[in-house]
């Protein structure tokens, strides 16, 4: 058996886990200042270029705000994130979305599977469809949420692949951790079966290269996960 290799936090790594759990926690309130880096080194023993580096990246994440000359800001995270903060926020919950964060991520995939859809339709081929429903396949046989999630990713990402935007399969890529658990939420409370079904319904649709049907088959999935009988959040 091997075993993979196992590596420390660094200072700096640490150093953002430490002032993202207390923006997240509250400790730290938006809009606070916070105090000069030589104290935050002083207090958190560690260098100045750790601190530097740390809040560069914070601010980046959209978790502070750096006004030079006046000095470093808890930021409205919330209103100035991008996806790493939203990857942060679930690793500080343990892996857990607020219901409005899970139901605004499955609005959001609501619009870009739809056009998906609606870009490949008059595009694809047989053999697109056969490499569609290999993913389909697979899942009914998956031994775990974990890998029945990843294959129904693989299945929209590759839809996406399918439609011609380039920029499609590059959003589910960055969106790749948050779908995969939510997927994987869903397998646990309805099972792999349903996730299944979900994912070979579409694929009928594609299969008949019917649009309109298609497109209200992602509607009424999604739709089902966010209000219908197999939410995933209460």
């Amino acid at each position: 058996m091997e075993f993979k290799k196992l590596s420390a936090p660094s200072l700096k790594e640490l150093f953002i886990q430490e002032l993202e759990s207390s923006i997240l926690s509250g400790k730290l309130a938006i809009g606070e200042k916070l105090p000069p880096e030589r104290d935050l080194a002083k207090s958190m023993q560690v260098s100045r270029a750790v601190v530097n580096a740390g809040i560069a990246e914070l601010a980046r994440k959209g978790f502070l705000a750096i006004r030079p000359r006046i000095g470093t800001f808890v930021a409205d995270y919330r209103r100035n994130g991008t996806l790493e903060t939203l990857i942060s926020i679930m690793n500080y919950n343990g892996g857990r979305l607020r219901d409005e964060e899970i139901r605004s991520i499955l609005e959001l995939r609501i619009a870009l599977d739809t056009m998906a859809v609606e870009l490949v339709m008059a595009k694809i081929t047989d053999e697109d469809i056969r490499t569609l429903g290999s993913y389909v396949s697979q899942i009914k046989e998956a031994d775990s949420p974990e890998a029945a999630a990843l294959l129904s990713f693989s299945f929209q990402h590759e839809l996406a692949c399918l439609s011609g935007n380039t920029l499609l399969p590059l959003i589910f890529s960055s969106f790749k951790a948050v779908i995969m658990t939510l997927w994987e939420r869903f397998c646990r409370l309805y099972g792999v079966d349903e996730l299944y079904r979900n994912n070979i319904l579409l694929l009928n649709c594609i299969e008949e290269r019917d649009i309109n049907k298609a497109s209200a088959c992602v509607a009424a999935s999604i739709n089902d996960t966010i209000s219908g009988k197999r939410q995933i959040y209460y």
